[in-house]
């Protein structure tokens, strides 16, 4: 059983992996607490695939790809919250026209550029090919969001659960979304070479809607997300190292698996654990104890 453990640690690459994979669970489940509790889910995903054209266009530039992501997840938002303001049309409606709109001027754009940039790698990720750069950017990425978190966290709290009268008692509610999205973008940066776009968003969400199943309190749905995160990542790497299958799918899976677990068994939210559930089954037991 340890040898099973331990034989992975031998090769570079995985050891590279495994701690990526260790701080992007903590970084994707404290960021998309917030976005679970504004149910702004879906924002996670547009600005996973909205940085597709600052990926192209920094490419083609010769600068940082990050830096043109970055600088393309923020515009995402800004853009939803201008057509939000400046119209009648929903939120999430704003979300799903910038979502195809950044998407398809992406692939437009490096169609046009001939930009050589790997759209596989971005969409699906490769964990086992990142390098040393990309580990000390995911983990300066996490300090950096964390202190951020544990500084502002009442803030964040007050904002989170009711904005207007977080700007009714005087909160700069403007820098606090601005700062909310910087932070989104920036996990999301960190976790693309990873596991993609296409499978980040599982990241963001599922660790930490599968903790608001198990607890009540903003810091024990991060806490525990973080957990839930961490065993599933690694989980999901040693899945893949012995079973020759892809990294970011095998991680997502077994997050997923985690969440459904949740919503089966959760003592206080499972659909199997309900009072009438239970009751239920207890009916159904006696019956077919009766009938033998």
């Amino acid at each position: 059983m340890l040898n099973l453990i331990l034989e992975p640690l031998s090769f570079d690459f995985m050891r590279g992996a495994l701690i990526i994979a260790v701080l992007m669970g903590v970084l994707c489940s404290v960021v998309g607490t917030y976005l679970i509790v504004q149910r702004m889910g879906l924002l996670g995903d547009v600005i996973a695939h909205a940085v597709l054209p600052g990926l192209a266009i920094a490419f083609f530039l010769g600068i940082d790809i990050f830096i043109g992501a970055f600088i393309a997840g923020i515009l995402s938002t800004f853009v939803i919250t201008w057509i939000q303001s400046q119209s009648r049309v929903k939120v999430d409606v704003a979300m799903a026209l910038v979502f195809s709109g950044f998407l398809a001027l992406g692939i437009m754009l490096i169609t046009i550029l001939k930009s050589k940039l790997d759209l596989h790698s971005f969409l699906f990720g490769d964990i086992l090919g990142v390098t040393s750069s990309d580990v000390w950017r995911t983990l300066g990425i996490t300090i950096v969001v964390l202190l951020l978190v544990k500084i502002f966290y009442k803030e964040l709290l007050y904002y989170t659960f009711d904005p207007l009268g977080a700007q009714a008692s005087g909160l700069p509610v403007n820098l606090i979304h601005f700062g909310l999205t910087a932070a989104i973008t920036l996990t999301i940066i960190a976790s693309m070479h990873a596991v993609g776009v296409v499978l980040v968003v599982s990241l963001l969400i599922g660790p930490g809607i599968t903790a608001y199943l198990l607890v009540k309190e903003l810091h024990q749905m991060m806490l525990l997300g973080a957990v839930i995160a961490v065993f599933g990542s690694v989980t999901g790497m040693y899945i893949s190292y012995y079973n020759n299958v892809p990294s970011g799918a095998a991680i997502v899976l077994v997050v997923t698996g985690l969440f459904l677990l949740a919503l089966l068994f959760s003592p206080s939210q499972g659909i199997l654990t309900r009072p009438g559930m239970r009751n239920r089954s207890a009916k159904i037991l006696q019956a077919l104890k009766q009938q033998d």
